[in-house]
């Protein structure tokens, strides 16, 4: 579905200090909160909630049921998919030499968080990266890799720092490479540096 800015329609709500450019996409459901600007050719899923003061660049596709927290801006090339939480004030880039002087639109590297995955408060993500699945990075964390599923990333540059649950909840495999999630009680196994669901 295709919505313009300041209104509220079909369960899409924009405030009226927001500005939809022509062309953008924005799925039912979705609440864009004060002072956002959506970019034409962008494209944001169902029952979304975009807080205050968020930028969404052309050419980036954002999933459903995705949280968006105060002052982010999402550039060109970013794609987000379902479920994920993007943290207040948490920085994407998209440009790996940027110079004010040189033109380097052309060389925009696209940066991918998979489902379910969580940014936290002021991290800043290094673009031309994918973050896995239901990954946790913390709050202040410099991504400059990629990032596997149910990773925890913590510190400047960001480092391993244990295993995390769909739940969000943090996992102790046993000797057999094997943990289970204390709120939702799924069984999780870590072969080979790699953690996915049991059976």
């Amino acid at each position: 579905m295709i919505y313009f800015g300041g209104m509220e329609d079909n369960d899409v709500f924009v405030h009226p200090s927001s500005i939809i450019d022509k062309g953008a996409q924005i799925g039912k459901g979705t609440r864009i909160w004060h002072f956002c600007h959506v970019a034409s050719t962008s494209k944001i899923g169902e029952r979304c909630n975009i807080g205050q003061n968020v930028y969404i660049d052309n050419n980036t596709v954002i999933g459903s049921d995705v949280k968006i927290q105060n002052n982010v801006s999402v550039y060109n090339g970013v794609i987000i998919e379902d479920n994920v939480f993007l943290g207040p004030s948490m920085v994407f880039t998209n440009v790996i030499n940027p110079r004010s002087f040189i033109e380097r639109k052309n060389e925009f590297r696209q940066t991918i968080v998979r489902k379910g995955a969580t940014i936290g408060a002021n991290a800043t993500i290094l673009c031309g990266i994918e973050i896995g699945r239901y990954a946790m990075i913390g709050a202040g964390a410099v991504v400059t890799k990629n990032v596997a599923s149910y990773s925890i990333m913590t510190g400047n540059p960001a480092r391993p720092a244990g295993w995390v649950s769909e739940a969000g909840m943090k996992l102790d495999f046993n000797a057999n490479g094997t943990a289970q999630c204390s709120q939702s009680g799924k069984v999780y196994k870590l072969e080979n540096g790699r953690v996915e669901l049991a059976g």
